[in-house]
């Protein structure tokens, strides 16, 4: 094993990634506001003597570890932002911030991954390429991904790795698969124009209401008619807006929602039959329907070979490696994967709650597993990568 036990298991290190996230879960920002949390991530980055790469970020850090010998690049990516919850969990570390939580683990990634930097630079002379830490901001808009890539920080990277902390995993078992893992995440918006009349005297008016009820049950259709059994997808009407009396029949309604697919070919048949049920529900009622689409990540796809590499990792590390369930949340990681091959793992943590839940937390001795986790990951993709083309070595 390429990171020794003694390394791993030093409890002033576990101490430190504990400390890390603490800190950050005292001390949430959200997504694009995340300046103090750079700020930090810089800080400790320096503590290291881990060097810091010049991309035109406003929040969010690259940095890196290597270079010392020729090789391949690799990246590992964590998330930075909060959430808008309040929290709940009555900890002795909870939110400091009214209204916002680190309610879906980034801290965790965070820290990790700070984890895995400093494991790797007590071993920087001897990694065979350079390993590009990715600490992204506004993951929680779906807006992150495409910033860092549109900084030219991908330019040269042959793979990129990253992970979500699993709460219903125990802590030591790591989710591993090939293929599709977190579902594409499109929202919807539907406009239903009808005409306003007296509640008493419906024939003098078009109810919009009416209609907007038989579009969501139509929509349910597609799945059960139009998708295969042996395929996943979801479509939820999650909000409908209309009215302002109870004895108004009113103009309009809007009906948001969200569709959430793993295919490309499943994402783009439903996408086609959605418009042609709302506008097909909308005129039999003698309505005028128009439909805006709020376009999500894509699925997050994972790399085959990379993903055998990664379980074979996550076996030299000791973890326990199981396939898992694909999640129907979305994850813009998968922006990434548009770009360069990449995996996506799921950590266990033992978490108390989902993800986004108010009372939410995990266990905090997965810290130094996930480090170490991805300090070894990084060592034998930096290996099983190696290109014979000769590449720049920093001085």
């Amino acid at each position: 094993m390429s990171i020794s036990a003694s390394e791993r298991t030093l409890p002033d290190f576990e101490q430190k990634l504990i400390e890390i996230r603490r800190h950050l879960h005292q001390n949430p920002e959200l997504s694009h506001e995340e300046v103090q949390t750079t700020a930090s991530i810089r800080a400790w980055l320096a503590e290291a003597g881990i060097r810091i790469a010049d991309f035109p970020l406003r929040t969010g850090v690259i940095a890196e570890v290597g270079g010392k010998q020729a090789g391949p690049i690799i990246a590992i990516r964590a998330d930075i932002d909060a959430l808008p919850i309040q929290e709940e969990t009555g900890l002795p570390y909870a939110s400091q911030v009214a209204g916002k939580m680190h309610a879906c683990g980034h801290d965790f990634h965070t820290a990790a991954v700070l984890g895995a930097a400093i494991l790797l630079k007590s071993r920087e002379s001897e990694l065979q390429g350079t390993v590009r830490f990715v600490f992204q901001p506004a993951e929680e808009k779906a807006q992150g991904a495409e910033q860092v890539i549109k900084s030219g920080a991908l330019g040269g990277v042959r793979a990129i790795y990253g992970m979500h902390n699993k709460p219903d995993l125990s802590v030591g078992t790591i989710g591993i698969k090939s293929g599709p893992l977190m579902a594409a995440a499109d929202g919807f918006v539907i406009e239903v124009e009808g005409l306003g009349t007296h509640a008493a005297v419906p024939e003098a008016g078009i109810d919009p209401i009416v209609t907007g009820a038989h579009i969501v049950t139509a929509l349910q259709s597609i799945i059960s008619r139009n998708i295969s059994s042996l395929q996943s997808a979801v479509i939820s009407v999650t909000r409908i807006h209309s009215g302002t009396a109870w004895n108004v029949i009113p103009d309009k309604a809007i009906l948001d929602g969200t569709l959430r697919t793993f295919e490309e070919s499943v994402r783009s048949l439903i996408i086609t039959r959605f418009e042609q049920v709302v506008h097909g529900v909308a005129a039999a009622y003698g309505t005028k329907a128009t439909v805006r689409w709020v376009k999500g990540p894509p699925s997050v796809f994972n790399d085959s070979e990379l993903a055998q590499l990664a379980s074979e990792a996550a076996v030299e590390a000791g973890l326990n490696v199981i396939t898992p369930v694909p999640s129907p949340a979305g994850e813009d990681f998968a922006f990434y994967q548009k770009q360069i091959p990449g995996v996506f793992v799921f950590m266990g943590t033992s978490g108390s709650q989902e993800w986004h839940h108010p009372a939410f937390d995990l266990d905090e001795r997965a810290l130094p597993i996930s480090a170490n986790y991805f300090a070894v990951l990084a060592e034998k993709a930096l290996k099983e990568l190696s290109t014979d083309i000769p590449l720049e070595v920093s001085k």
